[in-house]
């Protein structure tokens, strides 16, 4: 199976890379092919355009590629960035599947739970359809209408709605564990928006799960089945590093440093992965408290 991932060298993708690396053939887009190639080995190929792959014999396209959404306040340039850092490289990637005579078998591509844009405790499935017309649902929305357009007889695409990723190697929960694990940690506002989380080894399961069940199509939300409250997540977090959680952090305050972003952190999604469950997947981590304990054992303190 030879596989192109976009966005190879992210959280997710690098994950990905170090564990197909040896079972199949990859091909890697980057900027910076020479970081690729330093990172991984010889054993991936990495490219710097999408005119150096021959599509006719690629197998599955794997699209992860965009700016982190969060790390920058949201001015205009910034938003234009974060959108055209999807939209052009999954315009791009459909365009090459749409001209191939022998086009891959299945895109899996990359979006969120930002699509639903924010909400507050309604459970959101996949067929969920009263979203919030906020920059978040905006940018998905256009992403996953770009990527449905490979779809064809011969292409299946899977639709990547993902959560929050846990991972002790960057992300969300690397920022948080500094003042947590300080004791200095905290509810985000009034802390009763939810947190649909899910740990990196069930991301990278899940998608490879998409990629060998040839059935498999249209949108799955990429979560654990059990999203909690930013509170519930606060304690759960501060009992698995034995430190206290007793400092919130007002809403206000993250209004004034990080702008329209905040909304990220103080409005929230509760989702559950319907669609994966009904498909027959096997959630590692249902529950968030050992999902924590596996990623941070031994990181009580700095």
């Amino acid at each position: 199976m030879h596989i192109l991932i976009t966005g190879g060298t992210g959280l997710i993708g690098s994950t990905l890379v170090k564990r197909w690396q040896n079972h199949y053939k990859l091909t890697i887009l980057s900027r910076t092919p020479q970081n690729v190639t330093a990172r991984f080995g010889d054993g991936v190929t990495a490219v710097a355009s999408l005119a150096d792959v021959d599509f006719n014999n690629i197998t599955a396209v794997i699209n992860l590629a965009g700016e982190p959404i969060v790390g920058k306040r949201w001015s205009k340039r910034q938003k234009q960035e974060l959108c055209h850092s999807r939209w052009r490289c999954t315009a791009s990637l459909v365009d090459a599947i749409n001209r191939a005579s022998t086009p891959p078998q299945v895109l899996i591509s990359g979006s969120a739970i930002g699509f639903y844009g924010a909400q507050h405790t309604q459970l959101i499935s996949e067929d969920f359809s009263h979203y919030h017309d906020d920059f978040p649902h905006q940018l998905c929305e256009r992403w996953e209408m770009l990527a449905q357009e490979a779809a064809s007889p011969q292409t299946r695409v899977c639709l990547l709605r993902t959560g929050i990723v846990l991972s002790k190697s960057g992300g969300a929960l690397k920022k948080m564990l500094p003042p947590f694990q300080l004791g200095l940690g905290g509810r985000i506002g009034n802390g009763e928006q939810y947190m649909s989380w899910v740990h990196i080894d069930d991301i990278v399961q899940i998608i490879e799960f998409l990629l060998l069940h040839p059935t498999l199509q249209g949108v799955f939300n990429a979560t654990a089945p059990t999203p909690v409250t930013n509170a519930q997540f606060s304690q759960e977090l501060a009992q698995v590093l034995h430190r206290p959680a007793l400092l919130p952090i007002p809403a206000f305050m993250l209004n004034l440093l990080l702008g329209e972003m905040a909304t990220l952190l103080l409005d929230g999604q509760r989702v559950i992965p319907a669609n994966l469950i009904k498909a027959g997947y096997q959630f590692r981590f249902k529950e968030l408290k050992p999902a924590l304990t596996d990623l941070l054992s031994g990181q009580s303190a700095l």
